[in-house]
This record gives structure tokens, C-alpha cells and sequence, in this order.
């Protein structure tokens, strides 16, 4: 089991689309086990696959913080059939990378989640067309407009690609926003940040703003909006189908931890 957790370790560290793609050609271990349940015990909930606790890859009993996630967790374990897929499995890898990685890094990864808030993709218009100038206006604006109040100013918004900063005190805040969150929360949050590609996004999330679907949604303004005049890529919707559940399980976690 140690080689198997390793390597979802690993997978959670990838982008979802290379992960997807990787996961496709792998073949995937054998289911090992029977039952897995969450347990109680000290320091929250292991999950049990007959009877022995899963391991992180670092060798730590995979705790987490209460009985709703334990279960959940357990849960894509129980849900494995004939073979165990890393790709059905995001609770537990953001879980592990938690526990082994953003535990002992934290202040690594809330700074790369301010940097996203630096370079915020609600931040970056488009020139053209008006119909989509229109709707990046209409769903992005009150966004950016509560981020700002949220966070004490005021985020410059910019037509094009070009980089412009944003206000030194608005990150700082952002980075003081996240500070106080646990390993796993925090690990939810980068993973919201990274799959929209929108801090503000994910703070809507985290903070109760906004619910999964709108943000969702919000994300993929330009996406849906080209795939209305373009028609869809069946690539391109199997993968994001594959970053949805990603971001569900995160999404789950900003909730329940």
C-alpha cells in the first residue's frame, strides 16, 4: 500500500489535466481490501481498510479533523471496485498532500495563493467582443467589488494581458485572510485557486460568499462563452469534468473543515 499512497502523493502535486492524461495509461492497482470505515480517535478520524489506518506517504496515520470528512474519505475508498483509481479519489489527496506537504509548508503555499490574488484572473478583461466584455462585467465585477471591501481597497482591473500590480496593502490583507486556516483547509483553498484560477474566487468560497456552482460558473465565463459560439471539444469537456471533481472535493472541504 506504501508505493500506491506514494504515488497519489505525487499525482496531487501535477496540474489536473496532466494528471488526467497520466491516469488514463497507468495500470491501476488491484483493489487490496474489503471494507474501509472512519474510525475515531485521537486527533480526529483515520480511515480503516480492514482494519489497518491508511498511511500518508510520509508513514503518518491519515487523520482527518472530524467525522464528515472521515466518512467522505472513507467513502472513495469504499466506492473503489475491481481496481483503485487515484483519479476517483480527490478527497484523498488533498488530504495527504495536507498532512505530509502544506503542514510543514503552510507559509509556502499562502503566499503562492496571494500571488494568485496578484495576478487574478478577474482581474483581466477582455477588449472584444461586447457580449463577452458584457459578461465578464456582470459576473465578475460584484466579485472583485466584495474582494475589495472585503480586504480594505480596491483591485485594479486591466483589458488585455498585460501585468499590472495590484496595491501592496491588498495582498498583504489577502495574506493575513488566510493565515489562520488549517493545513487542510488551506490545501482546499490553493486547490480552488489553482483549478479557477481566481483568488478572489476561492475566498468567495471559503468565506461563504459565494456557493460551489457560482463559482464554478464564474470561472468559465470566456470558456462557456466560446463554447456557445464554437461548440464543445469532447477533450476538452472530458477534462473539465475531471477538474469539477476536483474541485467539488475541495469545495467539500472548505464546507465541512
Amino acid at each position: 500500500m506504501r508505493d500506491f499512497l506514494e504515488t497519489l502523493h505525487e499525482d496531487a502535486a501535477k496540474d489536473p489535466e496532466q494528471r488526467a492524461r497520466e491516469l488514463s495509461k497507468r495500470e491501476l492497482p488491484k483493489r487490496f481490501y474489503k471494507q474501509a470505515v472512519a474510525v475515531a480517535m485521537d486527533g480526529g478520524h483515520a480511515v480503516h481498510l480492514d482494519g489497518r489506518p491508511v498511511k500518508t506517504p510520509a508513514r503518518a496515520t491519515l487523520l482527518l479533523p472530524n467525522e464528515v470528512l472521515g466518512m467522505a474519505v472513507a467513502a472513495e475508498w469504499e466506492a473503489q471496485e475491481k481496481e483503485v483509481n487515484p483519479a476517483a479519489m480527490p478527497l484523498t489527496r488533498i488530504a495527504n498532500s495536507a498532512q505530509d506537504a502544506v503542514s510543514v509548508r503552510f507559509d509556502e503555499v499562502a503566499d503562492d495563493v496571494t500571488k494568485f490574488a496578484g495576478n487574478d484572473a478577474l482581474c483581466y478583461r477582455a477588449d472584444e467582443p461586447e457580449s463577452l466584455v458584457e459578461a465578464q462585467r456582470q459576473t465578475w465585477d460584484p466579485v472583485v467589488e466584495w474582494a475589495g471591501d472585503l480586504l480594505g481597497g480596491r483591485f485594479v482591473l486591466i483589458e488585455g494581458i498585460m501585468h499590472k500590480p495590484q496595491p501592496e496593502a491588498l495582498l498583504s490583507a489577502c495574506r493575513v485572510r488566510i493565515s489562520n486556516e488549517s493545513p487542510l483547509r488551506l490545501a482546499a483553498l490553493h486547490t480552488v485557486t489553482s483549478l479557477t484560477g481566481s483568488a478572489l474566487l476561492a475566498l468567495a468560497l471559503k468565506e461563504g460568499r459565494l456557493d460551489a456552482d457560482t463559482v464554478w460558473s464564474a470561472a468559465h465565463v470566456e470558456e462557456d462563452f466560446n463554447i456557445e459560439r464554437w461548440g464543445k471539444d469532447a477533450e476538452a469537456q472530458q477534462i473539465r469534468t475531471y477538474k469539477r471533481k476536483e474541485f467539488d472535493a475541495a469545495a467539500f472541504i472548505l464546507r465541512n473543515g
